[in-house]
């Protein structure tokens, strides 16, 4: 029993010795994805890929709801000297065509977020791909990102490595 103990003993021992040198040896990195995603000339492209996708339909909701005011501002304004057939039927066409706007606003911001998060999805992708080549070519193992780390010194932070990389990608 004493010869077990003495080998758990001097294998701890040996192992808290060994132990730093084993952690130092292993090459860690870390990266911040939000600036890569901000940083990045293909999340630039793909703002203005989606600026110039539903740009028109934000001109016209624009144009939508400036008309839909002038609608009210009319009621508000001439609606107690017009007949209550006239009153009538334009309190009609303002309920009608404010239900047809807060749908077309609707589509718009659901339109607008799927193909956000589809662009996102791709952008990550890309991120990922080129932060795992980073890694093979400098022999980095682990590579950390903001989400679970509370600090990071400088001297692991790869980021401005990430988003050079990004820019030499077609």
């Amino acid at each position: 029993m004493k010869t077990l103990t003495a080998i758990v003993a001097s294998a701890l021992v040996y192992g808290a010795v060994l132990w730093p040198g084993i952690v130092a040896a292993q090459n860690v990195a870390f990266v911040t994805m939000n600036r890569i995603l901000e940083d990045s000339p293909q999340a630039a492209q793909a703002m203005r890929e989606l600026e110039r996708e539903f740009s028109p339909r934000d001109s016209q909701l624009v144009a939508e709801r400036e008309e839909l005011q002038k609608l009210r501002d009319r009621l508000e304004r001439e609606g107690e000297l017009m007949s209550a057939n006239q009153r009538a039927d334009l309190e009609r066409e303002f309920t009608a065509r404010s239900r047809e706007f807060r749908r077309a606003q609707e589509s718009f911001t659901e339109d607008l977020n799927v193909r956000r998060n589809e662009e996102l999805a791709k952008l990550q992708r890309m991120i990922n791909d080129a932060i795992i080549e980073l890694a093979r070519e400098r022999d980095i193992d682990l590579i950390l990102t903001e989400r679970n780390v509370l600090y990071a010194s400088e001297r692991i932070d790869i980021t401005d490595d990430i988003i050079a990389a990004m820019q030499r990608l077609p």
